[in-house]
């Protein structure tokens, strides 16, 4: 292998993504678009739900469990209205995402001891925020009912046989429970396969329908050189928005890092190892940039988003998908991205993740290099 082979190809690849207007746009414009984009536009944080309330009671009792809701960061009371129709409205047009109404013995059942319900009227056009809405409020609900029951007996001159069984929770390497703090890091699985695969999967399609792979057959440079000067200035791309997509997601996300700097190059280095050989290997099968963009965004743009972990947990996907996913290099990326930020993991309890994506990274480099030879046909 020449060096100076070597170093002719990779400068004419860099001439030809600064002659792309699209490429620069993909290169330097889209990773920093897609870390704000998710990082803003992607939030699971379910917090200040509008909610609409029927006091029928109006009572203290009453009063009391609605600042309880109106104390909770997860509800907002918008209005509070004086007839069951207009919460119904509300929910129809979209105003509320629950309606409470308190019956109206509500606070005198509680001072005879008796059991009192409320109703919760939910919004369950979307299931999972209904779901996360339900248990909300009946942790709210299930608290005041526990500090009545004590205040009643205590009143009553009784106490309680057994002291109420509480949680008392800490939450570990996400403190505030910001779904930015998991969101943002898997963002960097996205950009290096775009990065990687998409703009890769051009390079020798390109070469077919400009008509200059006749060029390059003719030239003494080996197909090795080709292919090594062709990446080469992707690589050192993608690592460089990978160290701007890391810094914009600790300084401007405030997304903790609490990991090695070197675990985190040495696991993007490899993962875009991986996608480069894809794009590669794409490149050299399909022959045209639309058939090849098309197939590296089917290959690895999309398994990234929907399979790797990045948004959906994968312990929760039906179990094909699961082992599906074992075979999609970007699942143990992402998990490397998590654990290095969030958890400070260190390298030597990394290897269930690195080890198949070493594993990828010698495959696929082994496949791209096979793939390309240096003829017409």
């Amino acid at each position: 292998m020449s060096l100076t082979r070597f170093l002719a190809v990779a400068r004419k690849e860099i001439v030809q993504i600064l002659r792309d207007s699209r490429s620069l746009i993909i290169v330097l414009i889209m990773p920093v678009v897609l870390v704000l984009l998710f990082g803003y536009g992607v939030n699971l944080d379910l917090k200040h739900l509008p909610i609409y309330v029927y006091d029928r009671d109006g009572r203290q009792q009453s009063q009391d469990l609605l600042k309880r809701f109106q104390a909770s960061d997860y509800f907002e009371i918008v209005r509070v209205v004086n007839d069951y129709p207009a919460v119904g409205r509300a929910l129809d047009e979209g105003d509320a995402k629950m309606g409470i109404v308190i019956p109206w013995d509500f606070s005198q059942r509680l001072q005879d001891g008796r059991p009192a319900r409320i109703q919760a009227l939910v919004d369950a056009t979307d299931d999972n925020t209904a779901n996360v809405l339900i248990g909300y409020a009946q942790a709210i609900v299930q608290g005041y009912s526990s500090d009545i029951q004590v205040a009643w007996l205590r009143d009553r001159g009784q106490f309680a046989q057994s002291v109420p069984l509480s949680v008392e929770t800490r939450t570990w390497y996400n403190e505030n429970l910001e779904s930015s703090a998991f969101i943002v890091p898997g963002v960097l699985a996205l950009v290096m396969s775009v990065i990687g695969a998409f703009l890769t999967s051009l390079t020798i399609a390109r070469e077919w329908e400009r008509g200059t792979m006749e060029q390059l057959v003719s030239t003494p440079v080996t197909p090795l050189e080709i292919m090594l000067g062709k990446l080469a200035p992707y690589f050192v791309i993608g690592m460089l928005d990978v160290i701007v997509c890391a810094l914009i997601a600790v300084y401007w996300f405030q997304v903790p890092f609490r990991g090695s700097p070197v675990t985190l190059l040495v696991s993007s280095a490899m993962f875009m190892v991986v996608v480069l050989a894809l794009g590669f290997f794409i490149s050299v099968v399909a022959k045209n940039q639309l058939a090849a963009s098309q197939i590296a965004l089917l290959t690895t743009f999309l398994p990234a988003f929907l399979l790797s972990g990045f948004l959906y947990a994968i312990e929760q996907m039906p179990i094909i998908l699961q082992w599906i996913t074992r075979v999609l290099p970007a699942r143990y990326y992402v998990s490397v991205l998590k654990k290095v930020f969030l958890k400070g993991t260190p390298v030597t309890l990394l290897y269930a993740d690195l080890v198949p994506l070493a594993g990828f990274t010698l495959l696929l480099g082994l496949l791209a290099t096979r793939a390309f030879h240096k003829r017409l046909a």
